[in-house]
């Protein structure tokens, strides 16, 4: 499992990513408002096609002006606004509505996650003096369990050594 900071790093990541997606939800899936006495900005809904039929009984859809043209390139080598994807129609009051709250509970969850791995941090509700202290405890611990790895090195090298000279003393039989 990761320290906390990864896991704090993860969060926030995980929160503005959350966050990007709901404002291009709002910005791209918003219903229209009507403000009277103006004439509706709102994109028209696109009429019914009405498809033609090929000698093989297949249908073959209309070309409207709203469908993209085929990609063209600018003078810079770039592309044209044509690349871009087609903008989603907007969605119903209701459904709108609802994918607003769920979005909202959605970003409230993950910033209470935050909250949770802010408070769990280490050193957190303690002062300065005794948060120096327990590091002086820790590095003293160290150096004990440093200690104590190297006579464990000590010993095995040693064990190490008398192993090699009883194979060596061994004697092969025919």
């Amino acid at each position: 499992m990761a320290d906390r900071l990864t896991q704090l790093q993860d969060c926030l990541d995980d929160l503005l990513t959350q966050m990007y997606a709901s404002v291009s939800y709002l910005q791209t899936r918003h219903p229209y408002g009507t403000i009277e006495g103006q004439p509706s900005q709102a994109p028209q809904p696109a009429p019914p096609s009405q498809n033609t039929a090929l000698p093989n009984g297949t249908a073959n859809p209309p070309q409207s002006q709203s469908q993209p043209a085929a990609r063209t390139a600018n003078e810079d080598g770039g592309s044209t606004e044509n690349d871009r994807p087609p903008t989603p129609p907007p969605e119903d009051p209701a459904t709108f509505d609802a994918a607003m709250r769920e979005l909202a509970r959605d970003l409230v969850l993950k910033e209470q996650q935050v909250e949770y791995l802010i408070q769990s941090l280490p050193g957190i509700g303690s002062s300065e003096l005794d948060q120096e202290r327990r590091m002086r405890e820790l590095e003293k611990e160290l150096r004990e369990v440093e200690g104590e790895r190297e006579k464990a090195e000590g010993v095995r090298e040693g064990l190490e050594g008398s192993l090699g000279r009883v194979l060596v003393g061994g004697k092969r039989i025919p």
